[in-house]
């Protein structure tokens, strides 16, 4: 069953979306206290899950692929099982990106409004946002973080975490000609095993303290590198939208 699972992933091309953290480690607890943890149910009415992080006291940010109804935010978690002093806030209201395309994955960026503001506090803290003229460099090593399942299909408790070095774009659209550059980030030491895959979908990559990406698809094989949507490209989309959400 296992080299038939390996076989499968080597061969099938399509784009599979971004998640689980491989190869990497539990992060300290609360030492990334903008992570959010998303459920909702998908299209199939199947309960799912993102990441997402915090960007303003009640709007989170993620990936316009986990758009679903019944939304749930849960803050300042760290064992996901464990839900003592965290806040669980209902999203009012859902912005997926309109241009978002599910062939293609470009535009893959959502905002949610909590139905309330959250308590900052050491568990619970925004992060900062980059500006529209900011470029991430190839080489540049950043962090992702998510609750997805690990390299032996269990899922883990904790919040992980891994280190990735930003690509060449080149590198993403050798395999995939819907890579854009200029809207998405190509992340990912082909060289290595760590990376994302299922599960975390909507996470941010980290990069010295500033939200630069979110965790969008992968490629068949399973190799890196990943493809991350490219923040900066959307600040006005962003700006533009948080203000959309603040009127009644």
């Amino acid at each position: 069953m296992f080299l038939l699972l390996v076989f499968l992933l080597a061969v099938l091309p399509v784009n599979i979306e971004g998640g689980k953290i491989i190869w990497g480690k539990e992060s300290k607890p609360h030492s990334r206290p903008y992570m959010a943890y998303i459920s909702f149910y998908d299209s199939n009415s199947l309960q799912s899950n993102c990441g997402g992080f915090l960007v303003g006291e009640d709007i989170v940010m993620t990936a316009a692929h986990c758009f679903g109804s019944h939304i749930n935010v849960t803050l300042g978690a760290h064992n996901i099982q464990e839900w003592k002093n965290t806040q669980f806030i209902p999203v009012l209201k859902a912005k997926p990106h309109e241009n978002y395309n599910y062939e293609t994955w470009v535009n893959d960026i959502m905002l949610l409004k909590l139905e309330h503001k959250a308590q900052l506090n050491s568990a619970v803290k925004t992060i900062a946002l980059p500006k529209s003229h900011d470029r991430v460099k190839p080489g540049q090593v950043c962090t992702v973080a998510g609750w997805g399942i690990l390299p032996n299909c269990i899922s883990p408790k904790t919040l992980q975490e891994v280190d990735q070095e930003v690509q060449n774009g080149q590198k993403c659209y050798a395999r995939s000609t819907n890579y854009n550059n200029s809207i998405q980030l190509c992340v990912g030491n082909p060289n290595n095993r760590k990376s994302t895959s299922e599960g975390d979908s909507g996470g941010p990559l980290v990069c010295d303290g500033v939200a630069q990406g979110i965790v969008s698809y992968r490629f068949c094989p399973y190799t890196p590198p990943r493809v991350f949507t490219r923040i900066s490209s959307f600040m006005p989309w962003i700006q533009k939208t948080m203000k959309l959400l603040e009127q009644p």
